[in-house]
């Protein structure tokens, strides 16, 4: 078995070694960690599918320390992605265009003519894309379908072993995937919610965008992660409870002899009993922002006999729409109902 070694800031060099030998290294992002190996490695990148479980036809963020790199393997820029690249480059903003034929493995495309980039807001790993002189592949650093690694003990507890390292640069501050936008059709389009909302993207671009809410079909590739299997489930149930069902909800988990998980905002939690054995609680801070933080922290932290986990939900706007994204999937849609 391999030995997953963690790598510090200072071990840059080591990390990059590893990622040009082939290997699979874990990198820090705002985001959550992401799981690098050479984008063009088409070997390096397959160990990727097998590390994660991850489906095939599953398309791959293309990580990148710069715009100039990006542009290396973009086919036609649309004229708006400069006015992104300056308002959200680095940062939370995954960006798809055509590509130039041959340009990447298929693998990490999905088979598509388009691909998806990102530049992270975090100068530790654009150093570390800048030591191996390519970009890396970045999917979350996890087991496909579980929750999303804003740790690096996350990664290893996911991980360790099918990995040669992890660089740990502390927890992530936004704490959910980058929004994913489609510039390769002629009206931009949202396929996956983050941190940054439509609404800011509608600001910079000064027109309207398309938001995609549907599931892609079985048969059907997807353009961008997300779209089409499961994502971020726990083992435990998720149950999301809305603002005012809160007293039903857990008068109904202290008359059932299963075990309950709550995850809720300070007000929230203030007003629950912690009397009973069978109820435990972790805080998603105050507000919509750091629940967003927060979220797949609090899916993994209960225990494994943990049967049910009751989430606070907010309403879709904002960072909210990606926070529902997010708990929706992990929930399978499941909301509690008096």
């Amino acid at each position: 078995m391999l030995i997953t070694k963690y790598y510090q800031t200072d071990e840059l060099s080591q990390a990059a070694n590893e990622l040009r030998l082939g290997e699979l290294v874990a990198f820090p992002t705002e985001t959550v960690y992401g799981l690098g190996a050479v984008a063009t490695n088409e070997k390096a990148v397959k160990r990727v599918y097998l590390a994660k479980g991850r489906p095939s036809d599953n398309p791959l963020i293309v990580t990148v320390d710069s715009v100039e790199m990006a542009k290396k393997y973009i086919l036609d820029l649309p004229a708006e992605a400069n006015l992104l690249f300056e308002k959200f480059w680095p940062g939370s903003l995954t960006l798809i265009f055509k590509i130039k034929p041959g340009s990447l493995p298929s693998v990490v495309t999905g088979g598509l003519k388009t691909a998806a980039f990102r530049m992270p807001n975090n100068p530790v790993t654009r150093e570390l894309i800048h030591l191996v002189g390519e970009p890396l592949v970045g999917p979350s650093a996890n087991s496909s379908g579980k929750p999303s690694p804003t740790t690096a003990q996350h990664v290893m507890h996911d991980l360790e072993g099918r990995i040669a390292g992890i660089v740990d640069d502390g927890p992530a501050q936004v704490g959910v995937e980058s929004t994913i936008l489609d510039l390769s059709t002629a009206t931009p389009t949202v396929l996956r919610p983050g941190a940054v909302t439509v609404e800011e993207l509608e600001s910079v671009l000064g027109c309207e965008i398309n938001s995609e809410k549907k599931q892609v079909d079985i048969n059907e590739v997807p353009k961008a992660p997300g779209m089409k299997y499961k994502h971020y489930a726990p083992d435990a149930q998720v149950v999301i409870v809305n603002e005012n069902q809160w007293s039903d909800a857990l008068e109904w988990a202290q008359k059932n002899t299963h075990q309950f998980g709550v995850m809720a905002t300070e007000n929230i939690l203030t007003k629950i009993s912690t009397k009973s054995h069978s109820i435990q609680l972790f805080s998603l801070g105050t507000d919509v922002t750091t629940a967003t933080q927060k979220l797949f922290e609090g899916l993994r932290y209960f225990p494994e006999e943990m049967e049910y986990i009751l989430v606070q939900g907010f309403p879709e706007k904002g960072v909210g729409a990606a926070y529902m994204n997010r708990l929706k999937k992990a929930a399978g849609n499941y909301f509690f109902e008096n």
